[in-house]
């Protein structure tokens, strides 16, 4: 069996992670893993995606015309050309929304061949006219038609034009087109949301959760890097995100370090603007792909501390669960399914106090009272092998599946 993943980036970030790991699983088990992708780490069994001028093009048009995934015209016929050499038993969409690829075009070519197809529900973008997520702003228009959107400025943002009603038509149009079609969301959360969308009417909807992989991230010694940063004797408080925002909470480590005992330090791990000034009690560690570095963080953490409001799975929560490290996470979309009492804390509002209180409570516990749990909770819903096969499985039965 022949699987094409086509994603945004490959072997780094979230997403790109995944991928690599998914063909590594197929080519290490009798099948083949290949991954068309925009950006990364080039893929062995790989094909590069357009170039860093169409994607700035792509980019410049988008903000603004307004419309997202409607342009690099060429790179996607140059892909259609692969995929019709290689003609791939499934093709497997992760995330689509970085301006490299022409929706219409790939899309009109999965339907014409009936090639089954898998998309991930990364974010909410597939089934919504531009938004990758949506809830902070409580706009559920996708659910009947877009139109006078409230994230005209964010995600994908549109300078001028308010595109959006036709890009949910478009997307409804052109995803029912396709015959054997499997949507698959990340948590029960964003599964649910996409069967109230227009992919209710997909052959199947069903929940693979990320996975995590417990060969890599594992507790381990970090008296080094401790050493490193300076933070022999601190409780470490740890935040990490690509990059850091008040939607990623970076407003709510800012207060909390207004409160925090001397004997403690936040460590936020990922791009912060040079231009807002953080507390002597915060460190920044810029952004990494080196999944080694990453461990070491994790590892070294008293309590992983996760403040978006909007996430579709978490994965960085189960990384420091699968470290040994406790969580404390909002209520909120898909967080509360990655941990529970035995592992963490599942807040009640999003309060400075609030959030100082469960970290006090960590502390008291201890850490060592809650490792053992978060591994095996993540061995337990996230495991690498398990979940990579319920994918394998969906793949042979979409392959199998006839109207």
């Amino acid at each position: 069996m022949k699987v094409l993943q086509i994603n945004a980036v490959s072997g780094i970030n979230s997403t790109g992670r995944t991928a690599s790991e998914l063909s590594d699983y197929l080519n290490n088990n009798g099948h083949e893993g290949f991954i068309a992708y925009s950006t990364g780490i080039p893929y062995e069994k790989g094909y590069k995606i357009g170039s860093k001028l169409d994607v700035k093009l792509h980019a410049l048009s988008s903000r603004v015309l307004g419309k997202q995934a409607y342009f690099s015209t060429g790179s996607t016929h140059k892909l259609i050309s692969y995929l019709t050499n290689l003609m791939p038993d499934v093709i497997h969409l992760n995330n689509l929304h970085s301006n490299f690829i022409n929706l219409k075009l790939l899309l009109n070519f999965i339907a014409r061949n009936d090639i089954p197809t898998v998309i991930t529900l990364h974010d909410c973008w597939f089934y919504t006219g531009k938004c990758t997520h949506y809830t902070v702003d409580g706009c559920y228009k996708w659910q009947i038609q877009c139109g006078g959107c409230p994230r005209l400025k964010k995600d994908n943002p549109s300078w001028f034009f308010d595109r959006t009603r036709k890009m949910l038509h478009d997307k409804n149009e052109w995803f029912s087109a396709i015959p054997r079609l499997a949507v698959v969301g990340v948590s029960d959360w964003i599964t649910n949301e996409a069967r109230k969308s227009f992919l209710f009417s997909a052959k199947v909807i069903t929940r693979i959760y990320n996975w995590i992989d417990q060969n890599t991230f594992k507790p381990v010694e970090t008296k080094t890097t401790r050493e490193k940063l300076g933070l022999t004797d601190k409780y470490i408080i740890l935040g990490v995100a690509s990059g850091w925002s008040n939607a990623k909470g970076l407003n709510k480590f800012i207060e909390l370090a207004g409160l925090l005992t001397p004997d403690m330090q936040i460590v936020l791990v990922g791009k912060i603007s040079a231009d807002i000034p953080l507390p002597d009690n915060i460190k920044h560690v810029a952004e990494t792909h080196n999944v080694g570095e990453l461990v070491q963080y994790y590892s070294m953490a008293d309590v992983y501390l996760h403040l978006s409001q909007e996430e579709t799975f978490g994965k960085t929560i189960a990384e420091a669960l699968s470290c040994g490290t406790p969580a404390i996470v909002l209520n909120s979309t898909a967080c509360p399914e990655i941990v529970d009492e035995s592992c963490g804390i599942v807040l009640k509002d999003n309060r400075s106090d609030t959030i100082f209180e469960a970290i006090m409570k960590i502390k008291e516990n201890g850490k060592l009272s809650y490792s053992s749990h978060a591994v095996s909770r993540v061995r337990k819903n996230f495991h690498s092998q398990t979940n990579m096969e319920a994918m394998l499985t969906l793949y042979k039965q979409l392959i199998k599946y006839v109207d």
